[in-house]
């Protein structure tokens, strides 16, 4: 079986074993959230962001808010600065202390109402950053490589953390609980909504790459730092984002798939469903006494349950942002990293179209929550998954929607940087590869993104540079492209540079020959060379248009900024073709999308004919030059 339907297959495959995991697991394991303080309380209470251990935002006004009896009036004290408020008749109230700079020394808050007392202690003040995404931005400390010696050494009483629980809307959450929140994926529990000082008991939970990142800030920056891990597995761009902002975008392919939920919705029966679930439980149970087996205790009750359908879907539009982000907002912080894009390349073209246009929308909509419209946001970009991509297999690997997702991640950065937005940052990941879509190597990848940071927010910019090398041009002349860069660019290991792709007016993308264009001789005739020019051919492109780089969702790629930097070149293209549509010919340009698996068939054979074609015209001219020599 050729590698790309393998790939499919395995992915199916491994789809299924997750959802029969997931429910058996539903059938043997208790699936309880057991909650240790609710989201909101009877009497006076804070809402759960502000506990005993968290670290309070330097420099910014320092806003805190709970609920009390209507009309009580509530006292906020806290290093000598005292508010007071008066609970509206919706039980909420809030506070503004003025800002105050950074402080490693534990401090008290005291809240005070007619009768009650609610005191935080060992509180400090430094930098609050959210950590956003999904799986690979979730993934905790103890599964990555290297993560144990990461575990070892994770005694840092001035970083504190805290993971939000999963919720979601559709209505915007004012508060989550704390709680052991039941896993399917590990079969267990894990804490979450709970400030905690970081130790390795502590941080083998974390995010992987947001220990890395706090404990890099913490070590060079010597102030406290708090994160806030508000990530989830398995989900998309839109369901991070306001549901209010998706309706408003003007956008096909947004509003595309919300029709789509909003058909489910509407279509919905909860109690179809129970009755359903009633008829399948009775079947079991008629099938489990026929062939005489024991049927537990906890499985003899039939459901009696009405779930809530589309609406409980963790990507319905905008589900995390109100069960996740909504519950922050108003709180400040230094800023957020966000690394996610897996799911959004389930649908093709129509699912990177998408992307692109929400994702700026999302970071917007973040900033905006956190009442900073230049809030810092870093961005990752998705990771590696599958089989790499080689000289035998380039074209065929070349169709992966999950390269366009990639790609618009780094054009929304580029969008926004180059309108002079001074706290977008990027990194790629690409290079960090494995075939798993759950790539271990998360050390690098925390390193890569708090390099921005120091650079950018903590006055590190003349020690650590972070802006990945970006292209200043691109001409075309006869059989070459040449691509003009802003700094110097090279294969790290002094080699052939790999990644780039070309085509003609027929689509037909082939690996590129790369070599730097020649500035002239120095005084002894020996040649020079430009390395901030590259200039791509291919003899099977006689006439390139566009160019591709690191299109691959595992790439075949290796071009950084020159020097010991670990900057690589960002995954981007020259052409605005459309995943289904490459090569041109293969399928005809009014096809409706998404396409079918028949018409994906003939996209990779095509492609995979490219790849044969290539291999014979290649060995060809190697014979032909043998034969000269």
């Amino acid at each position: 079986m050729k590698t790309q339907i393998r790939q499919w297959m395995v992915s199916i495959v491994l789809g299924i074993i997750i959802i029969f995991t997931q429910q058996l697991l539903a059938q043997k394991m208790p699936r309880e959230d057991v909650i240790d303080v609710p989201a909101i309380g009877d009497g006076l209470c804070v809402s759960n962001l502000f506990q005993t251990n968290m670290v309070l935002q330097r420099d910014k006004p320092i806003h805190i808010w709970g609920w009390a009896k209507p009309g009580e009036e509530v006292t906020v004290s806290f290093a000598d600065e005292m508010a007071t408020t008066t609970a509206g008749k919706d039980r909420a109230w809030k506070v503004s202390l003025t800002a105050m700079a950074a402080n490693s020394a534990p401090q008290r808050m005291t809240v005070r109402g007619e009768s009650e007392t609610v005191v935080l202690d060992n509180l400090l003040i430094g930098d609050v950053w959210v950590l956003g995404g999904q799986s690979n931005m979730e993934f905790e400390l103890a599964k990555v490589e290297n993560g144990q010696l990461e575990i070892a050494s994770a005694n840092f009483p001035l970083i504190r953390i805290l993971s939000i629980p999963h919720d979601q809307g559709p209505e915007e959450k004012q508060s989550f609980a704390r709680l052991h929140q039941w896993s399917d994926w590990s079969s267990r529990h894990f804490r979450k909504g709970d400030w905690d000082v970081c130790t390795p008991e502590i941080a083998r939970e974390l995010s992987a790459i947001g220990y890395v990142f706090a404990r890099r800030i913490h070590m060079a920056s010597n102030i406290p730092i708090g994160v806030i891990d508000a990530s989830r597995g398995g989900t998309t761009v839109e369901t991070w984002t306001p549901m209010s902002v998706l309706r408003s975008l003007d956008s096909k392919a947004t509003q595309a798939k919300l029709s789509q939920f909003d058909i489910k919705v509407s279509e919905w029966d909860a109690e179809d469903d129970l009755n359903k679930r009633i008829d399948q439980h009775n079947n079991w149970l008629e099938k489990q006494r026929e062939e005489g087996k024991e049927i537990p205790a906890d499985r003899l009750e039939a459901p009696n349950d009405l779930r809530v359908g589309p609406l409980g879907d963790a990507n319905y539009p905008g589900n995390c942002y109100a069960g996740m982000i909504a519950p922050l907002a108003g709180l400040s912080i230094k800023g957020a990293i966000f690394h996610q894009g897996f799911n959004n390349a389930f649908d093709g073209s129509t699912g990177a179209e998408m992307y692109r246009d929400v994702f700026p929308e999302m970071i917007k909509a973040w900033r905006s929550a956190f009442n900073t419209p230049d809030m810092p946001f870093g961005i990752l970009s998705l990771c590696t998954a599958g089989d790499p991509q080689t000289r035998d297999n380039y074209c065929e690997m070349m169709f992966d929607a999950g390269v366009y997702i990639r790609a618009a991640q780094y054009e929304t950065f580029l969008d926004l940087y180059r309108a002079d937005d001074k706290q977008i940052g990027f990194v790629s990941t690409y290079d960090l590869r494995r075939r798993w879509y759950h790539p271990q190597l998360k050390v690098p990848a925390g390193e890569r993104i708090a390099r921005w940071a120091l650079a950018t927010q903590y006055g590190f910019d003349r020690q650590l540079q972070w802006k990945p090398p970006m292209l200043d041009g691109t001409e075309t002349a006869s059989n070459e492209l040449r691509l003009t860069f802003d700094t110097q660019v090279g294969d790290p290991e002094e080699g052939e540079i790999q990644g780039f792709a070309i085509a003609g007016e027929d689509r037909r993308f082939h690996p590129a020959n790369v070599t730097y264009a020649v500035k002239g001789q120095d005084d002894r005739g020996r040649t020079q060379y430009d390395r901030r020019q590259l200039i791509l051919t291919s003899p099977l492109v006689p006439n390139p248009l566009h160019f591709r780089y690191a299109w691959g969702r595992n790439p075949l790629a290796n071009l950084q900024a020159i020097g010991n930097l670990d900057l690589p070149f960002a995954t981007q293209r020259s052409d605005d073709w459309a995943l289904e549509f490459v090569p041109k010919g293969v399928l005809s340009a009014d096809t409706e999308l998404p396409v079918s698996r028949g018409d994906r068939g003939k996209i990779i054979q095509a492609l995979r004919e490219q790849d044969e074609m290539r291999r014979i015209e290649e060995a060809k001219a190697v014979l032909e030059s043998a034969q000269k020599g």
